[in-house]
């Protein structure tokens, strides 16, 4: 997609899992370092999103330890649970979405998701749909997991999205590297590169 394409879209920022349990050095299942990198990236583009009038939605898992029967359970150690500190939103995007939050609260949507995809199970497409948002701009962990499952359903329900990949972070570099080929050749996203 070309950027001309895109100037007239209404667009949402949408950030996925970057929570302490999924950042922080002693999260309970974090990306460490790579996750940590990209703060600042985030910082800046949901500041520019703000200023932009584009609405902003944090979508973060929220896992109950006796669910038992949650796919996840067999595959990952117990990590965004209820009413636990490794939900909070990690470092500096936290203040940054309470202060926003405070000053443009029909704009700000901080939703909870229980499978990877931000779309399964929440109101993101309803919400999106009311306020005719076209474009998504896609930032957060993993870029292979939670990050992609969200945008192939975006792609599934015929939203246009663009990935930064100063924005995104994985465990893996190489299925990090995967995804992003993913987004953009198989889905058609735009990436934007880093280089």
């Amino acid at each position: 997609m070309k950027k001309n394409d895109r100037k007239d879209l209404r667009k949402a920022f949408i950030l996925v899992d970057y929570t302490y349990d999924f950042v922080a050095e002693d999260g309970k299942l974090t990306v460490g370092e790579p996750g940590q990198a990209i703060e600042k990236a985030i910082a800046e583009k949901i500041q520019l999103a703000s200023k932009c009038g584009d609405f902003i939605f944090v979508i973060n898992d929220l896992h109950d330890e006796k669910d038992l029967h949650h796919p996840e359970h067999k595959l990952f150690p117990p990590h965004n649970l209820e009413g636990s500190e490794g939900r909070k939103l990690y470092g500096s995007i936290h203040e940054l979405i309470n202060e926003l939050e405070k000053k443009h609260p029909d704009r700000i949507y901080q939703l909870d998701k229980r499978r990877y995809s931000a779309f399964c199970g929440t109101p993101l497409e309803l919400i999106l749909r009311q306020e005719g948002i076209e474009m998504l701009e896609l930032a957060g962990v993993c870029t292979d997991i939670c990050v992609l499952h969200t945008a192939v359903d975006a792609y599934h329900r015929g939203f246009k999205a663009i990935i930064d990949e100063r924005a995104v972070a994985s465990f893996n570099g190489d299925a990090h590297r995967m995804a992003l080929e993913h987004f953009e050749n198989v889905l058609g996203f735009e990436v934007l590169k880093s280089y």
